[in-house]
C-alpha cells in the first residue's frame, strides 16, 4: 500500500464534522478503497471550544488556516467553510500552494469557478467538488463521467431540500407556506434565514454548476431566471393537486437546435406542475433527485438526500478517494471546465421555450370575464385545454371566484405578453398567478 494521504480540513462545522468522522472513524475502509492511508493531520476552525460532533485531538485542531495550508505534510485541502469571500482564498492560496482541493460549496464556483479552475491548471493542481450539487447524489461525476458518450439535452432537478419539503408539506398535509416553513426550521431544514433556498437561489447556482459541466456554457446565478417558492399560495398547490398535478421547484436546462452551428440552452429555475406519475413528482421531503436526458441513453434518475452531515460527507471522501486513486486528476484533465473555450453552446432566456401553462386568476363574478381572458390568450394564439370555476374566495370583501385554466402548449413569452392583457382587465382583483405545466 502506499503511504498515506494526509488531509487538512478548512471547516469544521455540520459537514466537516462529518467528513471528520469518517476520516477517523472509517480509516480501514477508506484506505482499502483508496489504497492508502486518508490521513486527517490538521482542523482549521474559528472556536476550537465549539461543541461538535465529533471528538478530535486538541492538537489536531487551530484557528491558523495558513498553518493548515501551508503544511508539507498535507497535499489535500477540503474547503467547507461555505460563503465566497473567505472560501476564495482559502481555495486560491491552497492551490498556489501546490495543494489539491476538494469543496462543497456551490456558491464559489459559480460565482467564480473560471479563476478557480484557472488557478487551478496554473498550479497543475486539481478541484473536485461532488457534494457541491446535490449533497450525497453523484450527479458530477454521473455527467463527467458515466454519461461522457452523451450530449446532453434536458436537465431537470430538485436541487433544493428545503423548498422541496415545504411544498411536500402543503400538498400532502395542505399546510399554508408559512407553516410548513415553520415546520423545516423547527426540523432543521431550514435555516432561521431561508431566503436563498426558498427565492430560488441556491437552486441557481447549482444550476450554473450542471450547465458548466454539460453544456460548457458559463453562466452568473445572476443571469438565470429564477422564481421561488415563498409566494406560493396553497390555493395553487390544492388546485395542481385536484387536476393531477404536484407543484415541485424544478431547475431545469433545456438544448435546442442541438445539429445547428449555433446550438442554445435556456436555464431557469421555477415551480413547475408535474403529474403526479412522474418519476420526479415523487420525490418527497428533503430530497434531491435530477433527470438527465442524454441524446444515446435517453432519460436517467439520480436521487437521493440532498443535503446534511453524513450524505454531503459522502460525497467529500469520494472525492479524496478518487484524488488518492489518481482518477481525478485525470478527468480533471481532460473535462478542462471554466477552461474559456468557445461552448458549441450559447446561453438564451427562457421566453422561447414551449410548455404548457397553468393559469390561476381571482376575478369578479361578472358577466363577460372569461370572454375578456380567452381573448387576451387568442391574441398570443394560445389555445385552452381546460377551463375551471372554483367557488367564491371566502372572507373576500368582493364576489370574487378563482378561475384556473390549463393551456396547451405556447411559446412561454407569448404567455407572459397575455398574463400582462389580463392583469389589466377591470374585472381581475390580484396579478395572475402561472406557472408550466410538464406533462
Amino acid at each position: 500500500m502506499s503511504e498515506p494521504l494526509g488531509i487538512g480540513l478548512i471547516g469544521c462545522g455540520t459537514v466537516g464534522s462529518g467528513v471528520a468522522r469518517l476520516l477517523t472513524q472509517e480509516s480501514e475502509r477508506l484506505a482499502t478503497r483508496a489504497g492508502r492511508s486518508l490521513v486527517l493531520r490538521r482542523v482549521a476552525v474559528r472556536d476550537p471550544s465549539k461543541p461538535r460532533a465529533v471528538t478530535l485531538p486538541a492538537e489536531m485542531v487551530t484557528t491558523d488556516i495558513a498553518a493548515v495550508v501551508r503544511d508539507p505534510a498535507i497535499p489535500i485541502v477540503v474547503e467547507l467553510v461555505g460563503g465566497t469571500s473567505l472560501a476564495r482564498t482559502v481555495v486560491r492560496d491552497a492551490l498556489a500552494a501546490g495543494k489539491h482541493v476538494v469543496t462543497a460549496n456551490k456558491a464559489l464556483l459559480a460565482a467564480h469557478g473560471p479563476e478557480i479552475f484557472a488557478a487551478a491548471r496554473q498550479a497543475e493542481r486539481t478541484v473536485c467538488f461532488e457534494a457541491a450539487v446535490a449533497g450525497g447524489v453523484p450527479i458530477i461525476r454521473a455527467l463527467a463521467e458515466s454519461l461522457a458518450a452523451n450530449q446532453v439535452t434536458a436537465i431537470q432537478g430538485i436541487l433544493n431540500g428545503t423548498s422541496n419539503f415545504i411544498l411536500s408539506a402543503m400538498s400532502e398535509k395542505g399546510m399554508s407556506y408559512a407553516d410548513a416553513l415553520a415546520q423545516a426550521q423547527k426540523l432543521g431544514y431550514a435555516e432561521a434565514d431561508p431566503t436563498l433556498d426558498v427565492d430560488g437561489s441556491d437552486a441557481a447556482h447549482k444550476l450554473a454548476i450542471l450547465a458548466q459541466i454539460a453544456f460548457g456554457v458559463v453562466a452568473q446565478p445572476a443571469e438565470i431566471e429564477r422564481h421561488g417558492i415563498d409566494t406560493i399560495d396553497a390555493l395553487d398547490v390544492r388546485y395542481a393537486d385536484e387536476l393531477g398535478y404536484t407543484v415541485k421547484l424544478l431547475a431545469e436546462a433545456w438544448a435546442a437546435e442541438r445539429d445547428s452551428p449555433t446550438p442554445t440552452v435556456a436555464l431557469h429555475v421555477a415551480p413547475v406542475l408535474l403529474r403526479k406519475t412522474d418519476m420526479l413528482a415523487q420525490v418527497r421531503g428533503a430530497f434531491n433527485a435530477i433527470q438527465v436526458v442524454g441524446d444515446v441513453v435517453g432519460e436517467t434518475l439520480y436521487q437521493g438526500p440532498g443535503a446534511g452531515m453524513m450524505a454531503t460527507a459522502s460525497s467529500v471522501v469520494a472525492d479524496l478517494i478518487d484524488l488518492a486513486v489518481g482518477r481525478a486528476q485525470k478527468t480533471f484533465a481532460v473535462a478542462n471546465l471554466w477552461s474559456g473555450g468557445t461552448s458549441r453552446f450559447s446561453v438564451v432566456p427562457s421566453d422561447k421555450v414551449r410548455s404548457r401553462f397553468y393559469l390561476r386568476l381571482l376575478v369578479r363574478d361578472l358577466p363577460g370575464v372569461l370572454a375578456d381572458v380567452c381573448q387576451a390568450l387568442a391574441d398570443q394564439e394560445i389555445s385552452i385545454s381546460s377551463v375551471i370555476q372554483h367557488e367564491a374566495v371566502e372572507g373576500h370583501p368582493e364576489q370574487v371566484v378563482p378561475l384556473v385554466i390549463m393551456t396547451h402548449t405556447a411559446e412561454t413569452a407569448r404567455m407572459r405578453d397575455a398574463i400582462a392583457t389580463i392583469d389589466r382587465l377591470a374585472a381581475i382583483v390580484t396579478p395572475a398567478v402561472h406557472y408550466s405545466v410538464d406533462d
